[in-house]
């Protein structure tokens, strides 16, 4: 689907002057202005990308929805390549043909996971966004570590999360409904958690406050009702939307390309298509935030390089004694670090030697308290 039509284009000198604003509902700012400085020097045209797809995209400049060939911003580094949200400098109109993408304007934000290439790419899903609103279905059981795992990869992006909810309508009971918040804010501290449901209009207008202002990211798995969030931001049916199945709630990939929607509120809105895979990538500091209790625990620790296992003095180990952390968070909280380590270390080759070293004390440790307990027992 092109968004070419979404808005009209001109290149008379009158409708070029009046669709000038079409930059400031985009998000323009003296700040991408000043950025944008010695490429206007150059002739060329600021634009934000709207739509990606094969080597081409979809930008909104001052001469309205253009097409441009991303062949000249095409790196090696897949975090680099042209995506939905970024701003660009594109050629004007007449100057080549096709039109080209010159240059991407430093990223403020990006949001990025891990792929499941055996290579251990990344993969920029979004840039340049301020909320990252990640949709829950109510249709099929909370899966809390996917919840975590979201966050993860939203913090770290840069972006302020937001839980939605979704299909609240689903859960008539107004205490059932609280309870589900209330298991989902305990693993998102200082994260709004919003129930909504597209079909009665419930919480619609809470989600509307929070994304009237910069760039949003809607992010889900499929099935969970973000096509129909969308349309329902949008305020018209932009996306085709289809039923989950039955049998298990889930649903197909509705959406296949990362679109970009101006909001009648202010703002934009990125849809993107369900994961099925949320990979962490390069994410320690967004797993810290996720699990910042964790955090504020682990300062109170005896040892600075506490790792919560059976050390003494280990102020986490005893607020699980004492029931205030639940096992499961500590449980999320090791398994996610270990991944982004792992990940991390596929690309750093002196970590990867830290690693090894790591593994090497903690099996020498091993074998002497093993030593040791078997020469007490022969004694």
């Amino acid at each position: 689907m092109s968004l070419r039509s979404s808005v009209p284009s001109s290149s008379s000198s009158s409708s070029l002057a009046a669709s000038s604003s079409l930059l400031d509902v985009h998000g323009w700012d003296a700040g991408w202005a000043e950025a944008f400085a010695p490429y206007a020097a150059q002739g060329l045209l600021p634009g934000r990308v709207v739509r990606v797809d094969r080597g081409q995209c979809d930008i909104a400049t001052p001469e309205g929805i253009v097409c441009a060939d991303t062949a000249f911003v095409t790196p090696h580094d897949p975090l680099r390549v042209v995506c939905t949200g970024d701003w660009a400098a594109v050629d004007p109109e007449g100057a080549s043909d096709p039109r080209y993408v010159r240059t991407l304007l430093p990223r403020r934000t990006a949001f990025a996971r891990s792929t499941s290439s055996s290579r251990s790419e990344g993969q920029i899903l979004a840039a340049n966004v301020d909320h990252a609103v990640i949709t829950v279905s109510l249709a099929v059981e909370l899966d809390l570590g996917r919840i975590e795992r979201f966050l993860a990869l939203a913090w770290e992006s840069g972006a302020q999360p937001t839980i939605v909810l979704s299909k609240a309508d689903l859960v008539p009971d107004p205490v059932g409904l609280s309870y589900l918040v209330e298991d989902v804010e305990t693993v998102a501290p200082g994260v709004q958690v919003v129930p909504l449901s597209s079909a009665t209009g419930e919480g619609l207008d809470v989600l509307s406050a929070v994304v009237a202002g910069g760039t949003t990211v809607l992010l889900g798995v499929s099935g969970a009702g973000k096509s129909t969030l969308a349309n329902a931001l949008v305020g018209q049916d932009v996306m085709t939307v289809q039923a989950a199945r039955d049998v298990d709630g889930k649903g197909r990939h509705t959406t296949t390309t990362r679109n970009l929607f101006v909001l009648p509120g202010g703002g934009v809105l990125i849809d993107t298509p369900g994961l099925r895979g949320v990979g962490l990538w390069d994410a320690e500091a967004g797993v810290g935030q996720v699990f910042s209790e964790i955090e504020e625990l682990s300062a109170e620790c005896r040892f600075p390089d506490c790792a919560h296992e059976a050390e003494p003095g280990c102020a986490v180990l005893a607020a699980i004694d004492d029931g205030t952390l639940p096992v499961r968070r500590l449980e999320s909280f090791r398994k996610l670090l270990r991944e982004n380590q792992r990940l991390v270390a596929k690309t750093d080759a002196r970590l990867r030697n830290e690693i090894r070293k790591d593994w090497k004390r903690k099996g020498d440790a091993g074998r002497a308290a093993g030593e040791f307990k078997r020469s007490g027992r022969l004694r």
